[in-house]
């Protein structure tokens, strides 16, 4: 599909906070609101000098604590010039008048971090770490309720009146009042932002690094899978596209499922959100709050895109690690001023983003060049990678009560209770907690001797830090391997498609029909054909966006197609099947068809007929896998049958088929097609994750032998092997097959994946030995 899409590029930066920039809040025309770390809320107008820019208005002051979250009241009689709602870390919600700059309520009842303020036909709703939604009116807590098991990290308001949280248990909850009429499943982590996109659902962003467009019913209509790490932030424009921001240091604009751009940040990004006029603002963790533009009219001149550059460029290089040495610490040019001692020492020199290597010539008295300094293969195995980063640790944090496992990176250099702090900030955990990470810290990293500063009083809150010994409700954290590649989250899926060559030989296929007396009866006729084109179309234009809709009738007329067209030429008609079923709407469609117990009725001009779709799609997959099969229809076909992994609607019927499908197509690891190899491999990992999920013994020892014997063989493509590999990591690691892997001598597929000079093959490798070596 052709995207029409004009790239984003800085329009101003924003200077003020002193600390994380965390939260924005669009105010209409009147300007925008910011929160931070240092505790401030801040306004921000139009520059009046400047249109492209904005300047600091007013700095809202009254938060003990870090601010998070705002809203942003409109003109009214109590607020001519509006109003700004916030949330903070001190538990309190604060409404300020913006005419004043003045706190005008103070909203106490939380117990915990207030995480998310919205509005609701003049009352405030507050979301909070303590797992309650409280609903404000007038200054006074009017009711709350316990909506979540575990922290709610974001709500949200439909335009049909329910609101939406998200929590830290993975779900979304609709609410109508305070009762629950739907809870959405599907995300494996916490569900951290929440964004209404108009007239199609809602989107979620999630610590498992995905985003997701549910309609209200609970069925995921998109998946949008691109960052590295947690997604903070997500938001949507009229004009369809979104943006998300993300711990891996980028805002990313999607448009139709895609993702069109990728924005790099020197730092985190807490926040995005769209202007009214399709202008993007992010909140980064370097304190600067950045407006991009696609208006060519807008885009800051070449010294401030210039300076941005730089500060892109000397992040990286901050952190970007040479041989094992920080790439900030080695010394300038000027170090090669030094005469050296002996010959032949060297010397590490920064030359832009790039560490040096010199020798030092005795004879010549002089520093030779020897080249370029890179890591050894082995250097990325030693030290532990998140976000694309190297740590010297890299630990897992279990907190108990249910809550998934929390990722905390460390460095021996760092000050432990500044990593404590940033980490239990980031992760929205009770700062009280601070101690006892600190001790978690020096124990797991062999830091004994690390004196513990029990008289710390924290800069957020003010209080002193955990004592050992007191009471504590954080569950023992305890440390667990860290693996590259393992476990494996969300399905994967083939979504290229060549519309018109698909449509073109289904059109010249039924011409050779028409033109043959015996055949001419299984022929498409003119209104079934233009139908056909119709399908294509839609799936065309719209197949990402999913906002189109099909009919039974077209569902019926492709499976009529699949049923009795000849052999040789149903593998274009088994194509747009692939690619429909990532359509939500067709998905629902022939979901229906597949499990109707009598089947629909497929008029035919020339011979009615009754067809069960159940017998239908299990039918073609033994006719196209029998031997000697066409290659084209089983390429199609596995692919098909891969793509349903993307609805979770089919899950129930993949799962119970798993058997009959995984033995029809078992031969194709061995074909010397790279792409069915290829597609075989997505379709073992694809169903290891769903048996995982089902925690299906059986199921899985029958996957793990299949992703065995494709890890052992010799000629297959590198990326085959690798998501075969993935597959056998992920099982292992879930334990039910592990005993059965150890058995089958995982343990040497593991040592030679190790020694492969595939990068990536030997991550996965490394990530496979330590499970075999687990108690």
């Amino acid at each position: 599909m052709e995207l029409d899409y004009k790239e984003y590029q800085l329009r101003c930066e924003l200077r003020g906070h002193e600390d994380d920039a965390r939260g924005i809040c669009v105010c209409g025309n009147a300007g925008i609101a910011t929160s931070s770390w240092d505790r401030t809320v801040r306004f921000w107008s139009l520059d009046p000098s400047d249109q492209r820019k904005y300047a600091p208005s007013k700095i809202l002051l009254g938060h003990t604590s870090f601010v998070g979250p705002l809203v942003w009241i409109s003109p009214n009689e109590e607020f001519p010039e509006g109003g700004i709602v916030s949330g903070g870390m001190d538990t309190l919600v604060l409404v300020w008048d913006l005419r004043t700059g003045e706190k005008v309520q103070t909203l106490e009842g939380h117990k915990l971090q207030v995480t998310a303020v919205t509005l609701d036909d003049g009352d405030i709703v507050s979301a909070s770490v303590d797992c309650t939604l409280r609903r404000w009116r007038n200054g006074q807590s009017i009711e709350y309720w316990e909506a979540h098991k575990a922290a709610i990290q974001a709500v949200v308001k439909l335009p049909s009146g329910e609101l939406v949280t998200g929590s830290s248990d993975t779900t979304l909850k609709l609410w109508r009042g305070k009762s629950c009429v739907h809870t959405f499943v599907g995300h494996s982590d916490t569900v951290r932002g929440l964004a209404v996109m108009s007239s199609l659902g809602i989107l979620s962003a999630s610590h498992d690094g995905s985003i997701r467009l549910w309609a209200l019913s609970g069925e995921v209509l998109m998946e949008m899978v691109g960052h590295t790490s947690i997604v903070y932030s997500i938001d949507s424009h009229l004009s369809g596209l979104v943006v998300s921001g993300s711990e891996d240091c980028s805002a990313k604009i999607w448009k139709d499922g895609v993702c069109v751009q990728s924005i790099e940040h020197p730092g985190c990004i807490w926040d995005a959100k769209f202007l009214d006029n399709g202008d993007i603002v992010t909140a980064c963790s370097d304190g600067v709050i950045r407006i991009w533009t696609s208006h060519q009219d807008k885009i800051a001149d070449s010294l401030e895109l210039e300076s941005y550059a730089s500060q892109i460029s000397q992040y990286k290089r901050s952190r970007k690690r040479v041989g094992g040495l920080k790439l900030e610490d080695l010394p300038g040019l000027e170090a090669l001023q030094v005469p050296g001692t002996s010959d032949g020492q060297t010397k590490v020199i920064r030359e832009g983003d790039n560490g040096v290597a010199y020798a030092w010539n005795l004879r010549e008295q002089k520093w030779d060049k020897i080249g370029e300094v890179v890591d050894g293969p082995d250097d990325n195995m030693k030290r532990p990678l998140l976000d694309g980063i190297e740590y010297d640790y890299v630990f897992d944090v279990d907190i108990g009560d249910g809550e998934p496992i929390r990722k905390l990176p460390y460095n021996r250099s760092d000050n432990p209770y500044a990593t404590a702090d940033k980490w239990l900030l980031k992760e929205n955990l009770p700062t009280a907690y601070r101690q006892q990470i600190v001790e978690f810290i020096l124990q797991n990293s062999g830091q004994k001797n690390f004196n513990l500063d029990s008289s710390f009083r924290d800069p957020y809150t003010g209080s002193n830090a955990y004592i050992p010994g007191e009471p504590s409700s954080l569950s023992a954290v305890a440390a667990k391997p860290t693996f590259k590649h393992i476990p494996k989250k969300g399905m994967l899926v083939f979504d290229v498609a060549q519309f018109d060559g698909i449509l073109k030989k289904i059109t010249e296929f039924n011409n050779a029909l028409l033109s043959d007396p015996e055949k001419q009866k299984l022929s498409l006729t003119e209104p079934e054909l233009s139908r056909l084109g119709a399908i294509v179309k839609i799936l065309k234009d719209t197949s990402h966006y999913h906002c189109s809709k099909f009919a039974d009738i077209d569902v019926a007329l492709l499976l009529k197609l699949l049923n009795s067209w000849p052999l040789a030429m149903i593998f274009p008609v088994i194509d747009i099947l692939r690619t429909s079923v990532l359509h939500p709407d067709w998905a629902t469609l022939l979901l229906k068809h597949v499990e109707a117990e009598n089947g629909i009725q497929v008029k035919d001009e020339h011979q009615p007929c009754l067809i069960s779709e159940k017998y239908v799609v299990m039918e073609t997959i033994k006719k196209v896998t029998k031997d000697p099969a066409i290659p084209a229809n089983l390429l199609t076909s596995i692919r098909a049958v891969t793509n349903l992994f993307k609805n979770p609607c089919y899950y129930n019927w993949l799962h119970k088929n798993c058997s009959e499908i995984l033995d029809a197509f078992s031969s194709c690891y061995s074909s010397p097609n790279k792409n069915l190899q290829l597609s075989y491999s997505t379709l073992i990992l694809n169903y290891s994750v769903l048996l995982i999920e089902r925690k299906d013994e059986q199921g899985q020892s029958q996957v793990l032998s299949a992703a065995l014997v494709i890890a052992e063989e010799e000629n297959v493509d590198v990326d085959s092997k690798f998501r075969a590999l993935v597959a056998i990591g992920s099982l292992m690691l879930e334990g039910l097959v592990r005993r059965i892997a150890l058995e089958l001598d995982v343990e040497s597929i593991a040592k030679a994946a190790k020694a492969s000079k595939e990068a990536k093959i030997a991550e996965i490798g490394a990530d496979i030995e330590v499970l075999t070596r687990k108690s």
